[in-house]
């Protein structure tokens, strides 16, 4: 989440990565990079009570902290890092990610962004076959509409090709510091579903935003649509909420 404006650029809002920290801190960095005069070092510390990736459940239905640091330069270039944790198991990391980006403007209005990402799960062999390599781009118009598409190439299983995504969002602010958002996505399966028939799966998000200074409050209803997943794997609860509070 980075600066005042840290939201700006999430692929369809939160329904993307709802709950991945270093996705606002970073995508959201292009408005602070492009115009500032040094480089510059931000922060988050979050809370939300599940961590959900692309519309489908990284953890169960219980709270998860998550922290990211960034850093970004006057020519548009940002790093960062981050990761999440169970609070009730605050020593396993269930999920890390390392981020870089650029940004540029392509016109008074609208601005556009590349990232290469890398996503590392816990040693639990389930989910450490999910551990994969990234590349996305990200058109934004005014801070209200962005869309987003990627490519993802898992790092454990050789000879899966790349892994395609989509994304649209929107985000209009409100009065008393609130603002409304809105995402749908659709995504190929990183691993394909027991049901081969659904080679894709859609997903969307339908929120409420404060923010007031450093402090970020979202309510957001989830909606997915994807096949039956394996036996034991997380469901993702309708509702998802995250506190979150910049430096």
């Amino acid at each position: 989440m980075r600066s005042a404006r840290w939201f700006a650029t999430l692929p369809t809002g939160t329904c993307v990565r709802l709950g991945i920290v270093v996705s606002a801190l970073l995508l959201g960095t292009y408005g602070v990079a492009a115009h500032a005069q040094s480089s510059s070092f931000g922060g988050v510390v979050a809370v939300s009570n599940q961590l959900v990736d692309r519309g489908l459940a990284v953890t169960p239905k219980t709270p998860v902290l998550q922290g990211a640091l960034s850093w970004t330069t006057p020519s548009g270039w940002s790093l960062g890092l981050s990761a999440s944790t169970e609070t009730r198991a605050p020593g396993k990391i269930v999920e890390a990610l390392a981020q870089a980006s650029y940004a540029w403007s392509l016109s008074a209005d609208w601005q556009m962004q590349t990232s290469l990402l890398y996503y590392r799960y816990g040693n639990d062999s389930h989910w450490r076959i999910y551990d994969r390599v990234e590349l996305g781009a990200s058109w934004i118009y005014r801070d209200v509409l962005t869309v987003g598409v990627s490519a993802a190439q898992l790092v454990h299983t050789g000879g899966r090709g790349p892994r395609g995504a989509a994304d649209i969002g929107f985000r209009w602010p409100l009065a008393w510091k609130l603002a409304v958002s809105a995402g749908v996505g659709t995504a190929q399966y990183l691993i394909p579903p027991y049901n081969r028939d659904y080679p894709r799966y859609q997903y969307g998000h339908a929120g409420l935003i404060w923010e007031s200074e450093r402090w970020r409050v979202e309510l957001n209803h989830i909606m997915t649509r994807h096949a039956p997943r394996p036996d034991g794997s997380p469901a993702v609860s309708p509702w998802n909420a995250t506190v979150s509070r910049s430096f």
